[in-house]
This record gives structure tokens, C-alpha cells and sequence, in this order.
């Protein structure tokens, strides 16, 4: 993420259209992966002003990143070989605090693998487990007439949100307690397609950006980008919007802003990500 590539992405803002990528807070719910509900509370400070507090908060309950924090390899530690005895709130260098101070910044790039599929007339199931390789990718990138780059935030539209805001109260209590989505392969192949890209961060519209369930023959991609090549990843945002407008007009890359919480040695953060046009 250098000064000249901010400056290249900045070309980028034709229309002046920001599309925000962010779900509510509360979004998903019930909450996946065994967290509690948020609780958000009004109250009146006096009898002029009101104030607000959030209980139940989990940073990267909806659209969130990944910090270097949030995932361990056994035989390496955190990022870096930065020991778990280290990491303790508000210290240590592997925070989200870090990537606040200048933000994440670039040429944001979509791939939609909805529409790959569709080209290729393939049936997809975006909450049927089925596994996105690296082929996927290049071809999603081919079809649509975009070039990834050096520098760029891969955005990647698997289906798997809107697919799952038309699930009913029961259909989402489910996913709760199974979470199953479509997603990256979490293939060495695949860590090696987006390192050799030279991409800054890579995001998804789903849980947590790899297939569920996994295979664990195959391995964990979360373990392979965040501990050992130190990649921003961020999940569940939302590119419905953004899709739409990139199909209106072929364009497919956008400058992306995004600015994590200043949360001293945070683990992860909501997204608090835009696309701007």
C-alpha cells in the first residue's frame, strides 16, 4: 500500500457514488459461531442529551476484519513469531490499532463468481459448501475484463449474504448452529494465487471468507494469509449494492476505504469499509 498506488486508486472516483459495504450490527442473527447477541441500550444523560452504550459487543461479530491476533500457527505463533504469552490488551504489535493509522486503502477489485457461474452455466448453491479455487478467480476476473493488481483489495461476491437474508427466522437460527457457506478453497494453491497477486487485503461477502466446513486435507487458509503471509481479511460485507452498479456501467474496480477501530491491541474490528466511484 504505497503512496503512488493510493494516489492510482484515487483516478478511480469518476462518479463521486459512495456505496457503503457494511451490514448493521446486528446482522447476522441469531449471531454465528457461538456469540452472544449484541445489546444496545439509549439512555438519557439529562434532560437534553442521550447517550448510548453497547453491551455484548463483538468486534467482529458482522462486517469485520481479521486483525494478526485473531489466528495462530502451532509451530510459528502470531504473525511475525510473536508468542501467545505477548499478546495481552492494549500492548504488542500485532493490534488492529495498527492498520488504523493509515487505514486500508486502494484499487478495490469485485469478482463475482455468482455471475462466473451463471456465464458458465453451472448450478451454485452460495450456502452449499462449494469450494472457489484460484482457476475461479482468474476466470472471474477474465470474464468481467479486469486485471488484478499489485496493490489492490480483492473483493469477492460469493452469494453467500443475499442468500442468506432470504433464509426465514428458522433458516437462520440453523446457520447459527451450523454454519455452512460457500467459499475460498483453503488450498495452498489458493494462499499462493493471492500472495503472487501482491494484494494489500482480501474480503468476502460470507462468514469467513474460506469454504464451511473445510477439509482438513486440504488446510485452513485463515492459517496459511493471517499468521504466516499476514494478510488483512475481512468478511461479510455487503456487495449487492456495489454488484449492481459494477454491471450497470462494466466497471469492476473502485477506490476502497476502509478504517478499523483504534482498539489498542484488538484482535479484530467491524470493516467501517466503503467503495467510492
Amino acid at each position: 500500500m504505497t503512496p503512488e498506488r493510493t494516489v492510482a486508486a484515487a483516478q478511480l472516483v469518476r462518479d463521486g457514488v459512495s456505496v457503503g459495504l457494511n451490514l448493521p450490527t446486528d446482522v447476522p442473527d441469531p449471531p454465528l459461531f457461538g456469540r452472544e447477541r449484541l445489546r444496545h441500550q439509549i439512555f438519557g444523560v439529562d434532560r437534553n442529551t442521550l447517550d448510548d452504550r453497547l453491551d455484548a459487543f463483538y468486534p467482529q461479530a458482522s462486517s469485520q476484519w481479521d486483525g494478526l491476533r485473531h489466528v495462530r500457527a502451532r509451530e510459528h505463533g502470531f504473525f511475525g513469531g510473536v508468542d501467545s504469552d505477548e499478546l495481552v490488551p492494549g500492548s504488542g504489535p500485532l493490534g488492529i490499532d495498527a492498520w488504523e493509522r493509515r487505514g486500508i486503502i486502494g484499487r478495490g477489485v469485485l469478482l463475482d463468481i455468482v455471475g462466473l457461474r451463471a456465464r458458465q452455466g453451472r448450478a451454485y448453491d452460495p450456502l452449499g459448501s462449494e469450494t472457489i479455487e484460484a482457476d475461479d478467480l482468474a476466470a472471474a476476473a477474465a470474464a468481467q475484463g479486469v486485471e488484478i493488481r499489485a496493490g489492490d483489495v480483492l473483493c469477492v461476491r460469493t452469494g453467500w449474504l443475499a442468500a442468506y437474508l432470504e433464509l426465514d427466522a428458522g433458516g437462520r437460527s440453523a446457520m447459527a448452529e451450523a454454519p455452512r457457506f460457500s467459499g475460498l478453497s483453503g488450498s495452498d494453491a489458493m494462499a499462493r494465487f493471492l500472495w503472487d497477486a501482491g494484494l494489500i487485503a482480501v474480503a468476502a461477502d460470507n462468514p469467513a471468507l474460506e469454504v464451511a466446513p473445510g477439509d482438513p486435507a486440504v488446510g485452513s487458509l485463515h492459517r496459511r494469509l493471517i499468521p504466516l503471509l499476514g494478510f488483512a481479511v475481512a468478511e461479510l460485507l455487503d456487495f449487492e449494492t456495489l454488484t449492481a452498479l459494477c454491471l450497470r456501467d462494466g466497471r469492476w474496480d473502485f477506490l476502497f476505504v476502509a478504517v478499523p477501530l483504534n482498539l489498542p491491541g484488538g484482535v479484530g474490528s467491524p470493516a467501517n469499509a466503503v467503495a467510492i466511484r
